[in-house]
């Protein structure tokens, strides 16, 4: 309960902030926008419930009590395994995202996200649920093989959701401190380029928390093309409002480029 408390309370937050200041224009009806994304959610919620119904708690608490793991094998501080745990997570989740844009099959289920034509808070939560069982398949497989701590998880779990809201804020923060932000984490700014209808700017930027490991691997991105304000968002297949309906969306990783 806490951590949803958390992420709904970061929500809000973002959600009241971009609305005061967006730094883009909506070019889709924003309640329908915002009625098919949250939709697109609370499926992806039951799905996860359905298909994993312990998720990434369950399966690092069931790993301490088995004694499955890296960390339930090997003896070491509990603050490294807990700091391990956080880093070792959030790079397989790069390698996720990543994986999901250079896969064909994965990059059908994953264009329902960049469909969107525009960029706010609900982007955070617009994903197709095939995708998201996937995603917590992968997950927990992680959390499994390392034997994570339970608090670490937990942590992650908290942290990387209020990111990806974060992330995908329509708002701006001011440049010097975006610059800053970047040396280490992922701005809304950063991840904007991400989301361009451009495949070469599409193809970059895949971190969530950390800026790092993009820039390690070469996927870094700094300046879009275009400014922030003139880029045009979402997939150049689709640029009109299907992908603000909810059957569209569904059905798009079964529809041909």
């Amino acid at each position: 309960m806490l951590g949803l408390a958390i992420m709904a309370a970061a929500f809000v937050l973002v959600a009241l902030v971009e609305l005061a200041a967006p730094v883009r224009q909506a070019v889709q009806s924003k309640p329908q926008r915002w009625l098919t994304n949250l939709a697109l959610f609370a499926i992806d919620t039951l799905a996860v419930r359905l298909v994993l119904p312990a998720a990434m708690l369950g399966e690092a608490l069931l790993a301490a009590e088995r004694g499955w793991g890296l960390f339930n094998a090997v003896e070491v501080p509990a603050w490294l395994a807990f700091i391990a745990t956080l880093l070792v997570l959030d790079f397989a989740l790069y390698m996720q995202h990543r994986a999901t844009h250079e896969i064909p099959l994965l990059w059908r289920l994953h264009r329902v996200h960049h469909s969107d034509r525009d960029f706010d808070v609900t982007t955070a939560a617009r994903f197709h649920p095939v995708e998201i069982v996937l995603s917590m398949v992968w997950k927990c497989g992680v959390v499994i093989a390392l034997g994570a701590p339970v608090l670490a998880v937990f942590v992650f779990e908290v942290g990387f959701a209020v990111a990806t809201l974060f992330t995908h804020a329509n708002f701006a923060l001011p440049r010097r401190i975006d610059r800053a932000m970047q040396s280490l984490f992922v701005t809304p700014d950063m991840h904007r380029i991400h989301h361009s209808a451009l495949e070469r700017e599409t193809n970059s930027n895949y971190g969530t928390t950390l800026s790092l490991w993009d820039k390690l691997l070469g996927t870094y991105r700094g300046e879009p093309e275009r400014e922030q304000t003139r880029m045009t968002i979402g997939l150049d297949e689709w640029q009109d409002d299907r992908p603000a309906r909810l059957g569209f969306s569904l059905l798009l990783p079964f529809q041909r480029r």
